[in-house]
């Protein structure tokens, strides 16, 4: 693959970045994955806004530029031979001398990684899929709220502990936080429905506030669900009628089952795509045009 390093196109074999990068020392670096669709990223200002303002709080001298990114996942696209693709954006804070800093970081890099997009499996948003319940709980954020930082451990060991877990092929990992409530999937936020409301994990449980979960939601109140953000337990989730995961790749996905560590398995609702999950799908998909 052609990947796009400080606005220079490279194969991907010959990208390299300083030992000295302190996104590679200390993990001081905020990346964004978003999906094109007709060849246009999704979203793209609202992920970009979303990097804006945790480079901020890292005194990261990025700004991020939609218009220029969308040059780069153009000619991205044209160089691949891709119609569309999935992208990842990364800022690392640069190269710095060893040690931590107390000032900004002015010589940031830029990387824009490209590969295809997961075959589609339409089955898949009316089958649903399973969540696996984690022993691995959701760490507190770094900051106040959770930045899509290059500090992904959390989620590595949690990626590791399903392969413990022979039934949990094509299973979504759920994060319950230190206090036992219901944080998220391990790429995916969480939502579920019982009656009309809608419910969600508070961003205090130590979420990502995901750019398709923030979409969803304003979808939610517009197809007249009241949504309610707090702290859930377990049971809560395993009594809904609904329930469904987010991410900028997958869209919106039912969940119809739930595993313990067990092995035992809780079905939701029906077992199938619920009405309201089903809307929220088509309403979605019709904001990107599919």
């Amino acid at each position: 693959m052609i990947i796009s390093v400080n606005g220079q196109f490279i194969e991907e074999g010959k990208a390299v970045i300083s030992a000295y990068d302190h996104g590679f020392l200390y993990g001081l670096g905020l990346f964004e994955t978003f999906r094109t669709y007709a060849g246009s990223p999704f979203m793209l200002n609202e992920h970009l806004s979303r990097m804006e303002e945790s480079l901020s709080e890292l005194w990261i001298d990025y700004r991020p530029d939609a218009d220029h990114i969308r040059r780069l996942v153009k000619r991205l696209l044209a160089e691949n031979g891709l119609a569309d693709g999935y992208f990842r954006l990364s800022v690392s804070a640069g190269e710095e001398a060893l040690g931590l800093p107390a000032g900004r970081y002015s010589k940031p890099a830029e990387i824009l990684y490209v590969k295809a997009l997961p075959p589609a499996d339409e089955t898949l948003y009316d089958r649903g899929k399973p969540l696996q319940l984690l022993e691995t709980t959701r760490n507190t954020p770094e900051g106040a709220i959770r930045g899509k930082s290059f500090h992904y451990m959390n989620n590595v060991l949690a990626k590791r502990e399903m392969s413990r877990y022979p039934w949990a092929a094509g299973c979504e990992g759920l994060f319950l936080t230190a206090g036992g409530h219901v944080a998220e999937g391990i790429v995916s936020n969480v939502f579920f429905i019982r009656g009309s409301v809608c419910f969600t994990p508070s961003i205090e449980t130590g979420i990502l506030p995901g750019i398709a979960r923030g979409c969803v939601i304003k979808l939610a109140k517009q197809c007249g669900l009241r949504v309610e953000e707090g702290l859930y337990t377990q049971e809560r989730l395993l009594d809904a009628e609904e329930c469904f995961i987010t991410n900028s790749i997958q869209e919106i996905v039912p969940i119809t089952s739930v595993f313990d560590r067990e092995g035992g398995k809780r079905i939701i609702g029906s077992g199938s795509a619920g009405p309201a999950t089903r809307l929220l799908l088509r309403e979605y998909r019709s904001l990107c045009g599919k």
